[in-house]
């Protein structure tokens, strides 16, 4: 995690107060954060999904990575510092260290959502009420793939 830190510190740093909002839920993105220290939890729709105060967490990864608005709420709990990156494709291709730390906390995450939707599935495969297409629907979001899309420029992005 310290090569991590190292290569963010070139990064500007940002501190936020307890009960301070990262990154909202619904936000246009394009930004990410990577805390270096202090606890944030992440919502969404509300419901609490994460508690995390590991140094090095990125968080506005899969707004930047999807070009789609911000998925959750990151909310400060202790007073935080976190470096912020505002190009992050540059920073990225750039440092293939931190876009492989990043693979891997996305395929963790994954990992994690996908164990737990097998879970669910398995809970209400024999169900023959109302519950019982819940196994449709959480076999399908196991199975689901997202199309891949091409990298869209903004209009002011010098490399058009």
């Amino acid at each position: 995690m310290t090569d991590i830190m190292a290569l963010c510190s070139r990064l500007p740093l940002q501190d936020f107060a307890a009960g301070e909002a990262l990154l909202t839920e619904g936000d246009p993105g394009g930004v990410l954060f990577i805390l270096k220290e202090g606890s944030v939890v992440v919502t969404k729709n509300g419901a609490e999904v994460a508690q995390v105060t590991e140094p090095g967490a990125v968080f506005g990864e899969m707004s930047v990575l999807l070009e789609l608005p911000i998925s959750a709420t990151v909310t400060a709990v202790s007073p935080v510092k976190a470096h912020y990156c505002t190009d992050p494709f540059d920073f990225f291709a750039g440092n293939p260290d931190f876009s492989l730390h990043t693979a891997r906390l996305l395929a963790s995450r994954l990992h994690n959502a996908t164990t737990y939707l097998a879970d669910l599935k398995l809970q209400f495969e024999d169900r023959s009420d109302h519950f019982g297409i819940m196994d449709q629907i959480l076999g399908a979001m196991v199975e689901q793939q997202p199309k891949a899309r091409p990298r869209q420029r903004r209009s002011d992005d010098p490399r058009l």
